[in-house]
C-alpha cells in the first residue's frame, strides 16, 4: 500500500542486492586474478629454475657452444662476466671466454644456489642468483668463489634467451 510504512523498504532492498551481486563478482574476480597471477608466478620459478640449472650444466662442461642456446645472437647485446669487463655480442662472448678462461682451465664447475628470483613483464624476464664457479686451472691453481648473477632473458618464439647477463664476485670472495 502506498501509505504503509514499510513501502519504502521494499523498494530499496531490490537496490541493495545488485550492490551485493556487483561486490560478489568484484571480489571474485579479485580472487581469480590473484589465483593466476600465483599460478603464472609458479610457472615461472619452474621455468627459470630449468634454465638456470641447464645453464650452469652448460658452462661446467668447459665448451661455450653447448652455452650457445641460451644467448641471444644478434650483435649488440652486452655480457658483464668475471673476467675481463665485458662482451659484446655472442661472437665476442663465446671466444673471449673461452680464451681468458675455459682453455686455461683443467676441469670448471659452476652451480646455481637455491634463492633464484624470477620477476617477468611479458616477454621480457629477469633473474638473480646467488652461484659458485669452481675450477681446477692447468697450472695447478684453484679457484673456488662465490658469483653473483643477473641475468635479462627476451622470449623469442617459444625460447627464452640472454639479452644480457652480469656475473660478478665479491672483492675478497
Amino acid at each position: 500500500m502506498p501509505g504503509s510504512p514499510d513501502s519504502g523498504t521494499r523498494a530499496s532492498r531490490p537496490r541493495n542486492h545488485w550492490i551485493l551481486y556487483v561486490l560478489i563478482a568484484f571480489f571474485g574476480g579479485l580472487l581469480t586474478f590473484a589465483g593466476a597471477r600465483a599460478q603464472q608466478r609458479a610457472t615461472d620459478d619452474a621455468t627459470f629454475r630449468k634454465l638456470i640449472d641447464g645453464y650452469c650444466a652448460a658452462w661446467s662442461t668447459g665448451d661455450p657452444n653447448n652455452a650457445a642456446k641460451y644467448y641471444a645472437k644478434e650483435d649488440g647485446p652486452v655480457f658483464y662476466d668475471l673476467t675481463p669487463f665485458s662482451y659484446s655480442g655472442w661472437k665476442e662472448y663465446e671466444a673471449g671466454v673461452r680464451k681468458a678462461l675455459l682453455d686455461q682451465a683443467q676441469s670448471a664447475s659452476l652451480t646455481a644456489g637455491k634463492e633464484l628470483k624470477v620477476t617477468r613483464h611479458g616477454n621480457i624476464a629477469w633473474t638473480t642468483v646467488p652461484m659458485r664457479f669452481s675450477a681446477k686451472m692447468k697450472d695447478g691453481r684453484t679457484i673456488d668463489t662465490p658469483v653473483r648473477y643477473t641475468g635479462i632473458w627476451e622470449k623469442k618464439g617459444k625460447s627464452w634467451v640472454l639479452v644480457h647477463e652480469h656475473l660478478s664476485a665479491p672483492l675478497g670472495g
